[in-house]
């Protein structure tokens, strides 16, 4: 029989993103980026559920049985912690566990610059941390909460869906609360934040309208709340967040977003060819005054040009962030025609940097 505690061990060891268990194939790693059987035999279901019942709480276990699935987290011997997420498919057990590294990394590690430190400073607004699944998202905000922790004391509570990070009381309080454990949706959590004297509020994710109208609140009336969307670009998240207003009301909410939008940091991981692992391509809008008029005048699509405009002023694209790394040899080309936005000016981009004699 496998045991899930060598499997978790295997995955620390190779510094594996994710491990997949699944009837019909054997354990599977995901290692910068690409998938890795390991050498073991092929799972059969009574495998997969004994995997799934040695690290899985009974009130989970109920969840899986009524729902078809579960979220949570774990802790495994002060090693890592685990996203889990337990699933039934076809008739079988499936499991997919996250592996989160347990030290929190610092902002130069991730290659962000200091004007998103600066922001953290606020004493109200909106800070964004947008991607798709996968791309670093949770990791950036445990660094941001972690900088504020270190700064600031101040009360923190975050509202996540499971707990990931750990964050022990340092300068700040840090109240950590649990989807489903602790409260039960992202809404209610909000609106019970807001009686708890917080002064920064993280919501792990604003998912529906009631998250989203409750983070905006926050955010206008003297707080500061960092959050997430699944959107891969400024522009497309302050549309995403606008669009999920009913239309007579989305005139009160573009003043409303541009009154308390801080920023939005898009970011996406792009495994590295100078060394083993993944980097960070970041695009990075600040809400300065040109931002908050294109949002309230509806003109979102003008938003990429303001952004290229104001390099100067610590801004950038996504499509510029990979062709610079591209340009310093740490990530190849075909990354950045695959994961850009506008991949006919990056290919023309990337015959310029290809053209341009060698510095010595």
């Amino acid at each position: 029989m496998i045991q899930m505690e060598k499997l978790l061990a295997v995955a620390i060891k190779q510094e594996a993103e994710d491990i997949i268990i699944t009837v019909g194939r054997p354990p599977v790693l995901r290692v910068r980026g690409q998938l890795e059987d390991l050498p073991t035999k092929v799972l059969e279901p009574e495998d997969t559920v004994a995997l799934m019942k040695s690290i899985t709480p009974e009130r989970r276990q109920q969840e899986l049985q009524e729902m078809g699935s579960t979220d949570f987290g774990f802790a495994f011997e002060q090693k890592a912690r685990f996203r889990v997420a337990a699933f039934r498919q076809q008739g079988n057990i499936g499991v997919v566990l996250r592996l989160i590294p347990w030290r929190i990394r610092s902002f130069k590690e991730l290659g962000l610059e200091m004007l998103i430190q600066e922001l953290l400073y606020r004493p109200r607004g909106l800070l964004l941390v947008t991607g798709p699944t996968g791309s670093g998202k949770t990791t950036t905000l445990a660094t941001m909460i972690d900088h504020i922790n270190m700064n600031r004391k101040v009360h923190i509570i975050t509202v996540e869906d499971p707990i990931e990070y750990r964050h022990p009381h340092k300068k700040a309080v840090v109240t950590q609360r649990e989807l489903g454990a602790d409260v039960p949706n992202f809404a209610e959590a909000l609106r019970r934040a807001l009686r708890q004297t917080p002064d920064v509020i993280l919501v792990g994710e604003m998912r529906d309208l009631d998250s989203t109208q409750l983070a905006l609140q926050a955010a206008e009336t003297g707080h500061l709340v960092l959050s997430t969307l699944h959107t891969n670009s400024a522009q497309e998240t302050v549309d995403r967040i606008i669009d999920q207003f009913p239309a007579n009301q989305q005139q009160q909410v573009r003043t409303q977003l541009a009154a308390s939008l801080l920023a939005v940091l898009s970011q996406s991981l792009v495994p590295r060819i100078d060394t083993p692992g993944l980097v960070a391509a970041y695009e990075i809008m600040i809400a300065n005054s040109a931002v908050r008029n294109l949002i309230r005048e509806n003109k979102t699509f003008r938003i990429d040009s303001t952004i290229q405009t104001s390099r100067d002023k610590g801004m950038k694209l996504l499509d510029d962030s990979l062709l610079d790394l591209c340009s310093r040899k740490i990530i190849d080309k075909t990354e950045v025609l695959t994961r850009c936005r506008y991949p006919a000016e990056a290919a023309e981009k990337l015959k310029e940097m290809e053209s341009a004699p060698e510095k010595t």
